[in-house]
């Protein structure tokens, strides 16, 4: 062998040791970045947050099928219960021994009930709710324990405002601002000692501060009024709410209750037919004579409530022409009497004590009338006084003591 082969020869055995070495290199970083980057995906893998548990009713329900229905009319608790094969015992038992949690008989057509079924082997509902009412359910067991149990919703508390100009009516101008239309309502109940809500005209302006309830963002109803502004032909008119010796009450921006210790009217009525007179001529009798009260007509069965605390001191007929007639003694200064009654309120007698704004009897044409109405008067020291033009004291203001807490308060809302 020459030393041209020689060299020839020992040049392909180096080569040949280099390449092994060079490949199992390259095998090397190969396996590293495969491991790699299963590390990667082991450690990403790592990382996944496990999937929040779903509640409803307070109930986790991953391992239950949800089966929504509506109480139909005329059904009873055995239709729905035997439609998911639960026996009779299950029944009877919720039935019976669970009326001191909900009496099963109150169900009601129309409210929304929910079974819990197992995705077990062995299919079969495990829980049963009843909604009461939009915030509290019934919840019934159907497994070995049968318990029964009271549950509430969790209620958000939102303050919202809503303000606005009259154009045709307080009920439409609040509807226009999409705000809830029980504010109508609970505003003629806060200012119904100081403003004659028939008198709302076009051209009257609003602004109302209150709260409304929310469960799972649906609106679910409104809470209270905290605070509102309502201006009526010029007068401006504020209230806010404020709690003083644990009751909540309204007051105006000088700390004035505005609950006054007598209502404006003692019923909704749809006008004056007879105002308060020294000399009226009688629409029947054609005599003109004293006319101490203020004729409100209303239609028959119109409810009529007490416009103060008081006692009932007379019931029965009144044979001057006065008909079906009441008699409240308020206290030491003031009564009222309410005539041409179509009847009285069940438990109305005399001695009855009676509430400011409770029913005590209805309206009626009974007595020398010439059509449904009350007549309404109001006596002060024994002396017959227009309740038309009567200003009535007010209720306790804020004291003293809670004056900077509830200025405080008020300066919260903007009006």
């Amino acid at each position: 062998m020459n030393i041209i082969d020689f060299l020839k020869k020992s040049i392909k055995a180096h080569l040949r040791t280099y390449s092994c070495a060079l490949g199992g290199i390259f095998l090397f970083i190969v396996i590293a970045l495969v491991l790699s980057g299963n590390n990667d995906k082991i450690e990403q893998q790592e990382i996944i947050e496990p999937k929040e548990p779903e509640f409803l009713y307070g109930i986790c329900i991953d391992d239950y099928d949800v089966v929504v229905d509506t109480i139909r009319k005329n059904q009873f608790l055995s239709n729905i219960m035997l439609k998911q094969n639960i026996d009779y015992n299950t029944i009877t038992h919720i039935e019976k021994k669970h009326r001191s949690v909900f009496d099963i008989r109150k169900i009601k057509p129309g409210q929304k009930h929910t079974f819990l079924i197992s995705r077990d082997s062995i299919v079969r509902p495990v829980f049963w709710i009843y909604e009461i009412n939009k915030i509290d359910y019934a919840v019934f067991s159907l497994t070995d324990s049968l318990n029964a149990w009271i549950g509430h919703k969790e209620v958000t508390t939102k303050i919202e405002t809503i303000e606005g100009v009259i154009e045709s009516s307080l009920w439409n101008a609040v509807a226009a601002t999409g705000g809830n239309q029980n504010i109508t309502m609970e505003l003629s109940d806060i200012y119904q000692w100081t403003v004659d809500f028939f008198g709302i005209q076009p051209g009257d302006a609003f602004k109302v501060v209150y709260e409304n309830k929310y469960i799972n963002d649906e609106c679910i109803g409104m809470g209270k009024i905290l605070a509102s502004y309502l201006n009526n032909a010029g007068s401006e008119h504020y209230a806010y709410y404020f709690v003083q010796n644990g009751k909540g009450e309204y007051f105006d921006e000088n700390g004035d209750n505005l609950r006054k210790a007598f209502l404006k009217a003692p019923l909704n009525y749809r006008r004056i037919s007879s105002t308060f007179s020294n000399a009226r001529k009688h629409p029947v009798t054609k005599v003109v004579r004293p006319h101490h009260g203020v004729d409100y007509a209303a239609a028959t069965g119109t409810p009529v409530v007490t416009i103060a605390d008081g006692t009932v001191i007379e019931k029965g007929w009144d044979s001057k022409g006065g008909g079906n007639y009441l008699k409240i003694k308020h206290n030491s200064t003031y009564t009222t009497t309410y005539m041409h009654l179509n009847g009285f309120a069940k438990g109305i007698q005399k001695g009855s004590k009676v509430k400011q704004g409770q029913l005590i009897a209805y309206v009626g044409n009974t007595g020398t009338s010439t059509g449904p109405h009350l007549d309404f008067r109001l006596c002060k020291n024994g002396k017959y006084i227009n309740p038309l033009t009567f200003e009535s004291p007010s209720a306790d203001p804020v004291s003293a003591e809670n004056k900077a807490a509830f200025e405080e308060a008020r300066k919260n809302f903007e009006l």
